[in-house]
């Protein structure tokens, strides 16, 4: 069995075993392609700002995996580019305007608090990137807010005017420009055309499943549909809130993350749908116009829940066996 570069060496002594090839640093590699199409989308549209916040957040996390590592005299893994892919993430939910601290906070909490503390790569019960993005949003409130932070863009906050003013105000953004990324949000995470062309290159790719995005989209979609076919007045249609905010972006890139998602078929798909769910319980009740990374988080914390739905095995004992 080949070792897993940067991973204390797991020795062997009986055969056969089967390695598939795959590589904890070239999936990382897949997934930053991945994100390259809305990485460009959001320099696009922000300029100087985007790729400021994108790049400061990518090396402010590969600096503190690196520190981490070496206070706990680990061998540094900033070569496995998941500190990177976690810090590139995390860039995307923060706004262009974000100033250059709240990045380098978020971006080391995500790292510290998100990953290390829980032993590193794959230990994590809880999406690192969103661990940081939580921390800034109930530490700085004022500075997570798109409304604020960007009043001299001439782009407005979907989510926003649909929390404040109802969903008639839905109507100024047409669908192909909500696709090409021209509404306010997230650097990258409000590129919905784009990250939908990452997470469709990362399913072609089996890098990812579609169990947890598709029930995830479809948690999102029966969800707003049931508001929406209540009363369509007081609720936007589902296709605006598949593409406005981070709703996608959840889908294939926060909501798949390995180490805070469970592993079984049954178990993924609950996972999903019920953040789904809670993503639009939260648009529509909640205080927070995007209920993207605090349904997740609410997912992940569901976790062991979910993994224990799994199928009896051959020849076990039921509860209805039990009752005979």
């Amino acid at each position: 069995m080949k070792p897993i570069s940067g991973s204390p060496v797991l020795t062997v002594s009986s055969a056969p075993h089967i390695h598939c090839g795959r590589t904890i640093k070239g999936t990382s590699l897949e997934m930053l392609l991945a994100l390259l199409p809305a990485a460009a989308f959001a320099i696009w549209h922000s300029n100087i700002l985007a790729f400021r916040v994108l790049a400061l957040s990518c090396v402010v996390a590969v600096i503190t995996e690196a520190i981490c590592l070496h206070l706990m005299k680990r061998e540094i893994e900033s070569d496995n580019y998941t500190a990177l892919l976690c810090g590139l993430m995390f860039g995307f939910l923060m706004s262009p305007c974000s100033p250059w601290w709240l990045i380098t906070a978020g971006s080391s909490f995500s790292i510290i608090l998100g990953k290390m503390v829980f032993g590193g790569l794959g230990g994590g019960p809880l999406c690192a990137p969103l661990v940081g993005w939580a921390i800034c949003k109930v530490s700085w409130p004022e500075l997570m807010d798109f409304d604020m932070t960007m009043l001299g863009s001439e782009l407005t906050y979907p989510l926003s005017q649909l929390k404040n003013f109802g969903p008639e105000t839905l109507s100024q953004y047409p669908l192909k420009s909500l696709l090409l990324g021209f509404q306010l949000g997230g650097s990258g995470a409000a590129q919905s055309g784009a990250i939908l062309l990452g997470g469709l290159y990362l399913l072609s790719r089996k890098i990812i499943r579609p169990d947890i995005p598709f029930a995830f989209i479809a948690g999102v979609a029966l969800t707003a549909a049931t508001f929406y076919a209540i009363s369509p007045l007081d609720y936007a249609s589902p296709i605006y809130h598949l593409l406005c905010g981070s709703t996608l972006f959840g889908a294939f890139f926060l909501a798949t993350d390995s180490s805070s998602s469970p592993v079984g078929h049954i178990p993924m798909i609950a996972y999903g749908f019920t953040a789904g769910i809670l993503v639009i319980i939260i648009r529509v009740y909640g205080v927070y116009p995007d209920g993207v990374p605090f349904a997740i988080l609410l997912a992940n914390l569901a976790s062991p829940l979910f993994e224990k739905i799994r199928p009896t095995p051959f020849g076990g004992i039921t509860n209805i066996h039990l009752q005979r």
